[in-house]
């Protein structure tokens, strides 16, 4: 007769809940082109309006996440590494948006997945971290990928897009690698302040008359969903489960992503772009795919 173990089977069912937040998550993440998309205001006003909805519902998981709101906790902002956050996600915010208003969902997406191995390049350069071949071989060849996507745009309209999509996964690559500088810093309050300081910024340049009801409300499930709880379901997902697993789940943002905005508004990307993605994808997935494997593997006593 076989004993179920209660702890292992609390373990797997742990396991299994952090694979239904990393999905979540990665499903709030890729309806961005969506909004993006159903947007009918100029780009100066959605970066505002979009910062304040996501700072705002941020708010909430604030009270519960990294000890709460503590006089403390806001204290962080002013650390060298509280503000050099705020200045990062407040760059990244812009040319997020910029780039998909002024280029497709396709190419900012792709561009995008070359974050952990701009991350990987710059923990070496900054914080002399070890960077294995495996990740600098898969990070070359993500590189050429985005080149690809790069070149074929210069003269098509869509250049100054993707470089800002570059812009925005450079500045994204930096905020992981901030907290890592100092880890006792919490990482919400700073992104708070970087999504109303985003508005103080951009609102001026904006047209306020130019929201509609349906503006209005695709600004607010934009802030809300793609901003704030996709960050809070994957924090909560990544919590139970190996980070490599986590990383791979993510992975189908990249798919997912334009795949939403071609079903629903039959926006094509370049040709260009399905090669420089498969190649960009092809070294993701084979990246995250050995993280998996090793993880998997039982340590020795």
């Amino acid at each position: 007769m076989t004993i179920e173990n209660p702890a292992r089977r609390l373990a797997v069912s742990e396991h299994e809940k952090g694979v239904l937040l990393i999905v979540a998550a990665t499903l709030a993440w890729s309806a961005s082109g969506v909004y993006s998309r159903l947007l009918t205001t100029d780009v100066w006003t959605a970066i505002a309006w979009r910062s304040l909805f996501g700072g705002l519902f941020l708010l909430i998981p604030c009270l519960f996440l990294e000890g709460g709101i503590s006089r403390q906790q806001w204290r962080s902002v002013f650390h060298p590494s509280g503000l050099a956050m705020i200045a990062c996600q407040t760059f990244s915010q812009v040319c997020f948006i910029g780039a998909l208003y002024m280029t497709t969902v396709a190419n900012v997406t792709m561009i995008y997945a070359t974050a952990p191995f701009i991350a990987a390049m710059l923990g070496w350069v900054i914080l002399r971290e070890r960077v294995s071949r495996r990740t600098l071989i898969a990070g070359g060849i993500s590189l050429l990928g985005v080149a690809v996507i790069v070149a074929s745009s210069i003269g098509g309209g869509t250049g100054v897009g993707d470089l800002l999509a570059l812009g925005m996964t450079a500045s994204f690559a930096l905020v992981i690698i901030i907290p890592r500088i100092n880890p006792g810093v919490p990482s919400l309050p700073p992104t708070v302040v970087s999504a109303f300081l985003t508005l103080a910024i951009f609102a001026p340049f904006g047209s306020v008359g130019s929201l509609d009801l349906h503006n209005w409300i695709v600004l607010a499930a934009f802030g809300a969903t793609n901003f704030s709880l996709a960050l809070v379901l994957f924090l909560a997902g990544a919590k139970r489960m190996p980070p490599a697993e986590a990383a791979l789940i993510g992975t189908m943002e990249i798919v997912l992503t334009p795949f939403w905005v071609w079903l629903l508004f039959a926006e094509q990307p370049p040709v260009a772009t399905f090669f420089g993605g498969a190649i960009i994808l092809g070294a993701v997935l084979w990246h995250t795919a050995i993280d998996v494997s090793r993880s998997r593997r039982p340590h020795r006593a």
